[in-house]
Parts: C-alpha cells; structure tokens; sequence
C-alpha cells in the first residue's frame, strides 16, 4: 500500500497546480468548489421565519473513528490520495469478510482469521461487531463508505484532541465503566441497546456520534420554539427547547436535558442533566455538552462538540464532522420484536451458575491445614 500511496501523491503533486488552477476558474464562476468548504458569497438557508434552515434528512454514517487509529496514520488529516487509498482498502476488506465462509473450520480458527483482517485493522471496533459468535458479520454492517472530510481536510479521528483520543482523566474520577452489577444478573443490568431504550454507542447524543455499523441517519425538524432531531436507530427524538432555561427539578431525561439558541448561521444546543446510564467516559453528573450545528453549503451540516466536566477531566475537549444528505428518509425502528436473544442470554447464564454450583458441591472437600507434631 506505501508504494501506491507515494505514487498517487506523486501523482497529485503533479497536477496539484492545474487543478487549483480550475478550481480557481470555477469559484471566479460562482460554482461550488468543496462542498466542505463554505465559499464566499454563499448565503445559509432560512426558514419561513428566519432561523437558519437545518430541516431534511441526514446522515453521519463514516469510516474514520472516532478516535485516531495509529496503525493507519499518526497525523491528524491525511492527504486526498491516502483518503482515497484507504476507502479502497476498506471496500476491498468488506468484500473479502463477505466471501463464503469456509464450512471446515472451527469458529475458533474463524475467529482468529477475522480478527487478523484488514476489516479490523482498518476499524478494531468491529472485532466485537462481527468477531463474537451471534455478531454481525459485514452483511449487516453500513458504517459508510469514505473518510470524513471537514473544511477540506480528511479527518483521522472525529475527536479533535491532539492525539485524537480522549483527554487524560483527573485522579479520583468515576470509572469510566456503567458501575452497574453483573450484565448476566437481570434484563435491567444489560445495555440500553440491548433493552432498545437507546441507541448503542452515542449516535442519539449529545453528542451525537457515529456508531460504527449502521442506522446513522437522522431527520431534523424546525419550529419556532424547538428543533426535533428524529434518530434512526432506537426511534428516539430528542427536543431542544429554544431560548429555555435548564430544568432545575432534578430530573435526568433521556439524553438529557437541551436547549438552543441561534448565534448567526449557527443552532447551539447546550445540555446537562444527563442520567447515569448514559454517562460519557463516565461524565453524567456535572457534565456539560455544547454542540454548533452551522450549514456550510447546501448538502452539508457541520457539527461540533465541546465537553466539559470539572469532576473528570481538567479541561474542555471535543470533536466535529459533517452530516451529509441521506438519500432517502428516516423508517421506523422496530427493535424487540419477535427477539429471542435476550432471555436467551440470561437463561444461559443461569445455566452457567447452576453448573458451577453442581460443580462445586461435587468436589471433594478441602483438607484442613492442621499444626504439625514438631510444633
């Protein structure tokens, strides 16, 4: 892959000149030159009422992660080329996980090919997805098709910390884990996703991310004193009360608690009052999320995400992307029905504790560590 890099570099430096030349040409036209790239003169939008116009289907759906892979690149942004190169290598990766499964093999031996594939190493997240025995395999899997681009820019990472990870945490933060009790004791212990309470990972926000496998769309929906965002996956809708104060009765809604306000081109959305069972890193409790949704030309809505909490981090981090336009719209979400795989879980797992207790009670007893005569 270095060879085809450094000759498709090559390649572009080569005509680099001539093409911003064109482009040069074309931006003198009026014509769009970067989607990505708000170009002068172009005029945001509005609604029948003057706020900026944020209304349509959209999507997220991305192959950069959301935090950095240094096993593809250390830098923040690639270059055209290697953005390229890799959007080969993932379509070509997806194509060969989706070759007929050798029906000799062991799952174990099955296993260990898939987590030695370019699939992963390309996104490690997707060992759990298609690695585990009932995950998904790449059939299923819809996480886009290209790297994210940004003012111009291919992103390595939606996190936009300088090493593209999360921020060191402050000594004596909550753990970063749920806190709950064992996910095989009770339904109320597995995930939201698993109950279709929420969506897995973050993509229903705030702030609202990619989850990496599918149903990364979205629909928004304006009026004068709210902004609706439909969320595919789990059907949920979140509210932003426009020019409201924070609820101060103590409750933690589901996503939280949002308002918004206009600035210029922009929707800023600000929420706290998070619940517990969505905890960020482990941030719920004095977690404050800001989010600037900003078109930037007709079919892209770029978003940015600022975090901050005293009690975890020492301070604010974030990330940004862009949503594009969804060819399509936004269906319902049925989750649980006709799902067998919940009391299957937890019925296994009783299996599993009546066996180790059989198990137990039939061992022989211990022999007790009695003095010796010469004591």
């Amino acid at each position: 892959m270095r060879k085809a890099l450094v000759l498709a570099v090559s390649v572009l430096a080569l005509f680099g000149a001539a093409e911003a030349s064109a482009q040069s040409a074309q931006a003198a036209k009026g014509q769009q030159v970067n989607p990505t790239i708000r170009q002068p003169g172009w005029k945001a939008p509005r609604t029948s009422w003057g706020a900026p116009d944020l209304e349509g289907y959209w999507s997220n759906a991305t192959l950069t992660p959301l935090t950095r892979n240094p096993r593809l690149s250390p830098k923040p942004t690639v270059s055209r080329a290697e953005a390229e190169q890799l959007e080969k290598a993932w379509a070509k990766a997806l194509a060969d996980s989706d070759a007929q499964t050798d029906p000799n093999k062991t799952t174990e031996e099955l296993q260990a090919e898939f987590g030695q594939s370019d699939l992963v190493k390309i996104r490690p997240d997707f060992a759990a997805a298609g690695g585990d025995v009932g995950g998904y395999n790449t059939f299923w899997i819809d996480p886009g098709n290209h790297i994210m681009e940004v003012n111009g820019e291919f992103r390595t990472s939606l996190l936009t910390t300088p090493n593209g990870q999360f921020p060191p945490r402050k000594p004596g933060a909550p753990s970063a884990g749920m806190g709950f009790r064992d996910a095989y004791d009770s339904y109320e212990y597995r995930g939201l996703g698993d109950r279709c309470i929420m969506g897995f990972g973050r993509n229903a926000g705030p702030p609202m991310l990619p989850n990496g496998y599918y149903n990364n769309n979205y629909r928004f929906v304006q009026s004068p004193d709210a902004v609706v965002i439909q969320v595919e996956l789990i059907h949920d809708n979140r509210i932003v009360r426009l020019n409201s104060k924070h609820r101060t009765d103590g409750v933690r809604p589901w996503m939280g608690d949002s308002i918004g306000w206009y600035e210029g081109d922009t929707l800023v959305v600000e929420t706290t009052n998070l619940p517990e069972g969505q905890a960020l890193a482990g941030a719920w409790k004095n977690t404050k999320i800001t989010e600037r949704f900003t078109r930037v030309s007709d079919t892209r809505l770029n978003y940015q995400f600022t975090v901050e909490d005293p009690d975890v981090w020492d301070a604010a981090w974030g990330g940004e992307y862009n949503f594009y336009p969804l060819d399509g719209i936004v269906y319902e979400y049925a989750c649980h029905e006709g799902n067998y795989a919940l009391p299957a879980i937890l019925s296994g797992a009783r299996q599993a504790e009546e066996e180790a207790a059989k198990a137990k009670a039939a061992a022989p007893p211990a022999k007790a560590k009695g003095k010796s005569g010469a004591d």
